[in-house]
């Protein structure tokens, strides 16, 4: 597994010698920025320069073939402005799933309404609901049942959220504060994140109807 704390100091140090001040954020998601990292687990990397352009991209993207585990790192990249107009119930997951190794995100912080929680539930709700139904009908692909239980478990983050006015960052502790149907969501996403056996069928009517009930 990748010694984070080392990789990030490196992965600053090119960072910095590629766009110099022009970097307003780095930071973490995913399994390392949750401390919750695996063999198997991506480097999920969040950039934000003052601005980006295309031949910014490339710069990055030459940029990231210097570093180790280059096979791993994935993420974001996005210039300052355009994440600040960013749509807030986005900023809402965002923000809270965001481990700052330079700089903050307390700008963004300041613009996620008051409902920005409630419209991320019901616009995952609504994705997985089409995803869902499209897949049983045509793709009928496992993985992509995997990667929609996935996204259900962000939007359980959200219900709890507006339950008890915290955000839970381990899917694991949703378990303490989510109800009863949001629990099974969880627990079927972390035996599938675990290597569990898809069954196909019924994880997806299940998640079917979780969608349908938050729509």
């Amino acid at each position: 597994m990748v010694e984070i704390n080392k990789w990030t100091g490196e992965f600053i140090k090119a960072l910095d010698k590629t766009f110099g001040s022009r970097v307003w954020f780095a930071g973490l998601q995913g399994s390392y920025g949750r401390g919750e990292a695996t063999e198997s687990s991506d480097i999920d990397t969040v950039v934000i320069l003052d601005k980006l352009t295309a031949s910014d991209i490339k710069i990055y993207d030459n940029m990231l073939d210097t570093l180790a585990d280059r096979d791993l790192i994935c993420g974001f990249l996005s210039g300052k402005d355009e994440i600040l107009n960013w749509e807030t119930s986005d900023l809402f997951q965002f923000y809270y799933d965001t481990r700052a190794i330079k700089g903050s995100l307390d700008e963004i912080f300041a613009r996620i309404d008051e409902n920005a929680a409630e419209r991320a539930v019901k616009i995952a709700a609504c994705n997985i609901y089409h995803s869902c139904v499209h897949n049983m009908l045509y793709e009928k692909s496992e993985e992509i049942l995997r990667a929609l239980y996935k996204s259900a478990s962000f939007a359980v983050q959200a219900i709890c959220f507006k339950k008890i006015g915290k955000y839970i960052v381990k899917q694991r502790d949703l378990l303490g504060c989510a109800d009863e149907e949001e629990k099974q969501i969880v627990r079927t996403f972390l035996y599938l994140k675990n290597g569990g056996t898809v069954d196909f069928e019924e994880m997806s009517a299940a998640l079917f109807s979780w969608s349908k009930s938050h729509i």
